[in-house]
């Protein structure tokens, strides 16, 4: 695509910002949750032991307590930032953020460590709705799921980089200095925004927040079956994805013996979401949503099965995982953004009320059978690989549902 043919569809909406900052703060804005999350891999251990856990699945709790925060929170900034706009929930999320990251610095226990973790998960749930609101405020359809696929092919490279970053971390300052790190990086991506984030969001669209408004717009979007089922089927697939990071650094270590270089694995592994982020960008403009998502999904229960078996006869080694793995996150990268434009689509009127139901109720289905899978890890493979299975089946029955048996249908709505 030529500057000339590009200047054409590109949204003015975020002006002063050019397409290409516009990607990148998107994709900055949305990497604030995958940092919080995958830094702090390589530190679960070292916490364990800093605070004497009996159980050391217990630690996944700093991993899964953060994301409960993060789907509670979704539930009011999306009303919130529809009443008030984008920039001001924006700017408050990530002051709560950098609240909880100096809380979790000076944490005397335990259980203030956890609540700092929940904080930080509810500053970050301002970052994930307003980051796909802005989007839908300056794109819609396709074009809104080659943004989408832009941003998460930056954004996804996060959790290549991160475990590796936190042990490098871990070398100089502990597990503390993780949080430093997640600090500083809060600063930053809110100075950015002050300084060249316009609010997308007209004084003319703004909804009211009064509890009989909430309430309609809620179930406006509860009851849409597309923008629902879509949020369901993301939710499941989601829950594989969380089982597998709550699992890996476990895995990786016991299971595999890689000791501190489990990183280098889990961030090879990552490669297959960047991979498909990059190619959905290129791809959805021609295919449509629905036909590279559904044959995704397809691919994702395949791949599950063949886990599954090999772990249940003892053939999954290092090698074979590792490819599995790289496929299941290759297929969740073109399922989850296509799954988010979907689902957003019919709701462009009430964006931020609609990417908060959908956030929450993804987050939230996605961190329960994540933490089904992580609490029975029992030093095999199996409960991850069962988990992997039932949630793609649960998946695919909900999409062929939504979509009335028409699969892979191509999505040609005009935009």
């Amino acid at each position: 695509m030529t500057d000339t043919s590009a200047n054409a569809w590109v949204s003015s909406t975020h002006r002063p910002m050019g397409f290409r900052e516009f990607v990148a703060i998107v994709a900055a804005i949305m990497a604030l949750n995958p940092l919080a999350l995958d830094l702090m891999l390589p530190a679960l251990p070292n916490v364990s032991s800093a605070f004497h856990l009996s159980n050391v699945n217990h630690a996944q709790a700093v991993l899964s307590v953060f994301l409960t925060g993060f789907g509670a929170g979704q539930f009011i900034m999306g009303p919130l930032s529809d009443r008030f706009g984008r920039r001001p929930i924006l700017l408050g999320g990530l002051i709560v953020y950098g609240i909880a990251s100096l809380l979790a610095i000076v944490a005397p226990s335990f259980e203030t460590l956890l609540l700092a973790r929940a904080l930080q998960g509810l500053g970050t749930s301002a970052s994930r709705v307003i980051a796909t609101s802005i989007v839908r405020d300056c794109y819609s359809g396709r074009r809104m799921a080659s943004v989408m696929s832009l941003a998460m092919m930056i954004f996804i490279s996060v959790p290549v980089i991160a475990p590796s970053f936190g042990q490098a971390i871990m070398l100089l300052a502990e597990w503390h200095g993780i949080f430093i790190v997640l600090l500083i990086y809060g600063l930053l991506t809110l100075s950015w925004i002050v300084i060249r984030v316009p609010e997308t969001l007209p004084l003319t669209e703004r909804k009211s927040l009064t509890p009989r408004e909430v309430a309609k717009n809620f179930l406006q979007t509860l009851t849409n079956r597309q923008t629902f089922g879509y949020a369901l089927a993301a939710g499941s697939i989601q829950g594989i994805l969380f089982g597998y990071v709550l699992s890996s650094q476990q895995i990786f270590t016991g299971i595999y013996g890689l000791g501190h270089y489990f990183p280098l694995a889990f961030a090879a592994i990552a490669i297959g979401i960047a991979v498909a982020g990059f190619l959905n960008s290129r791809i959805v403009g021609r295919y449509g949503m629905r036909m590279i998502s559904h044959s995704a999904l397809v691919g994702q229960l395949a791949v599950a099965v063949v886990m599954l078996v090999a772990a249940l006869v003892g053939w999954l080694s290092l090698t074979l995982f590792m490819i599995l793995s790289t496929a299941s996150l290759f297929s969740f990268g073109l399922m989850f953004s296509n799954f988010s434009a979907l689902a957003m689509e019919p709701q462009g009127h009430i964006a931020g009320t609609a990417s908060s139901l959908f956030g929450s109720i993804t987050t939230l289905i996605g961190i329960g059978v994540g933490t089904a899978i992580g609490q029975t890890y029992n030093g095999t493979l199996v409960p991850l690989a069962v988990g992997g299975v039932l949630s793609s089946v649960v998946a695919l029955l909900v999409v062929v549902v939504v979509e009335k048996g028409r699969l892979f249908t191509p999505h040609n709505k005009p935009i």
